[in-house]
């Protein structure tokens, strides 16, 4: 059987409680603009909005104006969401936590190895991730090849996680593939 290929997200859609909770959460703490809305033409009694997290693909909202922010931790069971990730530069992860103390947001900041993170929820309890790598991906190449390349060093040597060497090294054998093909 031939595989469906897909090509990258599309968008990513959440249920949401009021149309200005999703506004001051996405908009305004998070800073993605705010593109547009309209009715949700499969369900009539909702309002989808429409947002852009910085790579011109669409994260979208459904919004009920009878609906109440959950306030409380979403649902960690099969089949749901753990978190959404969104990528940050990293100018901007140092400054991540003044900017959610100044407006009284809980957060947790984590080393995950080859990256940092700060997981936040949003007003309905969903976990939300802030990710920066500890690299810079050399032109000609994805993230992605550079971590498959660092998972490749870590088995090799035995390593627990990928930590800074292992990316070190990613990047240097993917620029010396990246010359022999050149010369």
């Amino acid at each position: 059987m031939r595989k469906i290929q897909v090509q990258g997200v599309h968008h990513i859609t959440i249920v949401g409680s009021t149309r200005q909770s999703a506004l001051d959460f996405w908009e305004g703490l998070l800073g993605m603009p705010f593109i547009f809305e309209q009715p949700n033409l499969g369900k009539p009694d909702e309002n989808h909005l429409y947002f852009d997290p910085g790579d011109g693909r669409l994260l979208t909202v459904f919004t009920n104006e009878s609906r109440t922010d959950a306030g409380r931790p979403a649902p960690r069971k099969v089949g749901c969401v753990e978190h959404l990730a969104f990528n940050v530069s990293h100018a901007t992860f140092t400054q991540v936590p003044a900017r959610l103390k100044e407006r009284g947001i809980e957060f947790l900041e984590r080393d995950r190895g080859f990256m940092n993170s700060i997981y936040l929820q949003d007003p309905n309890g969903m976990k939300v991730e802030l990710a920066c790598y500890k690299f810079e991906t050399p032109e000609g190449f994805r993230a992605a090849d550079v971590l498959m390349r660092a998972y490749q060093i870590r088995l090799e040597r035995g390593d627990h996680h990928i930590a800074d060497e292992h990316l070190a090294d990613a990047i240097e054998d993917l620029l010396a593939t990246r010359d022999r093909a050149t010369h």
